[in-house]
């Protein structure tokens, strides 16, 4: 089981990487980082791989924003209600907040097209979306990979418990983004009978 999971790793674990941080991506870089930290696979690999996705991601929804936001945020009333947070924060924050979009949940992939709405320079902002790239990646796939040595610490033989690992984390993604996104719905609901 050990091996084909291995297999399986590194077969498709850095296209998994890149595919998963040019959207979200949280949850497959601390997997990743996991992985890496067993052996499975390489951990600066990991690093560059999730920096070009990310940075790619983010740039290619800022240019959808200069192209078509307008008609997004027009189309789609869950960008539209984000649309004054973003340019607040832009307006009073804009290095940290393009150094930190990626953190925030909810606006990895609508604050660049919102921010694409704006008048901010497009060299600006991919300068900024690069080191902010490089930051994510470090931290998260760090995250993972400590997550690993510690484990290491307290499990004696942790390549028997490594799938169970892997899938808890990929799970405990999914279950915090369905949490977040039911509980965003639900507080629109809210403010929409009010």
């Amino acid at each position: 089981m050990t091996a084909m999971i291995a297999a399986l790793v590194a077969s498709y674990g850095y296209l998994a990487v890149f595919v998963g941080t040019l959207l979200e991506g949280e949850t497959i870089l601390l997997a990743a980082g996991y992985a890496a930290q067993r052996g499975l696979l390489h951990w600066p690999a990991v690093i560059a791989i999730a920096i070009v996705g990310g940075t790619m991601g983010d740039q290619l929804a800022f240019m959808v924003g200069r192209w078509k936001g307008a008609v997004l945020i027009e189309r789609f009333p869950s960008l539209a209600h984000r649309v004054p947070q973003v340019h607040r924060l832009l307006e009073r924050y804009h290095v940290a907040l393009i150094l930190m979009i990626r953190f925030l949940y909810g606006l990895r992939i609508a604050g660049p097209i919102i921010m694409g709405t704006t008048s901010l320079p497009f060299f600006r902002f991919a300068v900024l979306n690069f080191l902010g790239a490089v930051l994510w990646a470090l931290i998260v796939s760090g995250a993972g990979y400590y997550f690993g040595v510690a484990l290491e610490a307290w499990v004696a033989d942790v390549e028997h418990v490594e799938l169970f690992v892997l899938l808890g984390i990929l799970l405990a993604g999914f279950i915090g983004a369905l949490w977040l996104y039911l509980r965003s719905a639900r507080d629109k609901g809210d403010s929409n009978v009010s």
